[in-house]
């Protein structure tokens, strides 16, 4: 069925239409949080919440990108227990195990599915070496490299996402970019060949 039938079925208060279109958006939005958050409970309570109060404000959505108009409603979450956090931090768990991070969607570059065992916790490594450093970007610099370059959100859906002008968010992005590749290089045996420096090119 047509997205914008079933949106208008939703605002009618059919909820069934609404959980055809959560189905759609749910693990979008959850990776969206994961990577904001770095804390799959925490993504996953998040995600419900944000759709909860998606459902609640069917009426204030006017059209357009719905996709854009959900993934608002979830960073915006996100940034509200990001606040929270900060106001109240608790000692940080260990991190979690490889093995329960198989269903967190990657980039693209970590991602080969005939890896071998040996390239399998390389690419675990790489993960975390990849959320660490995701993790130290400012909020307004994370949200934008994770909707774009995590998610494949194009610059125009990011916009409407932060309500920031498209030249806002391409600065962000590219400010992100360097600040992730600095950080990466941490981490530089981990790093596929594209992304190190090469040690006699001065920045």
């Amino acid at each position: 069925m047509d997205e914008m039938v079933l949106i208008q079925d939703a605002i009618q208060g059919d909820l069934n239409a609404f959980n055809r279109l959560i189905l759609v958006y749910q693990e979008m939005a959850f990776n969206v949080a994961y990577r904001l958050l770095s804390d799959e409970d925490s993504a996953e309570d998040i995600t419900q919440t944000a759709f909860i109060s998606a459902y609640k404000n069917l009426n204030g959505f006017r059209g357009g990108s719905f996709k854009a108009w959900l993934m608002r409603i979830v960073t915006n979450a996100c940034y509200d227990e990001l606040r929270r956090i900060k106001r109240h931090p608790t000692i940080p768990l260990e991190p979690i195990d490889d093995d329960t991070e198989e269903e967190i969607e990657s980039p693209t570059w970590l991602a080969d599915g005939s890896a071998s065992p040996e390239e399998t916790v390389e690419q675990a490594d790489l993960e975390h070496a990849v959320q660490h450093c995701l993790d130290n970007l400012p909020e307004e610099f994370k949200v934008v490299v994770v909707l774009i370059d995590v998610q494949g959100f194009d610059y125009d859906e990011v916009a409407k996402v932060v309500k920031r002008p498209l030249g806002t968010i391409k600065s962000r992005l590219a400010r992100a970019r360097l600040k992730l590749q600095d950080c990466l290089q941490q981490f530089w045996e981990l790093l596929p060949d594209r992304f190190r420096l090469d040690d006699e090119v001065s920045e």
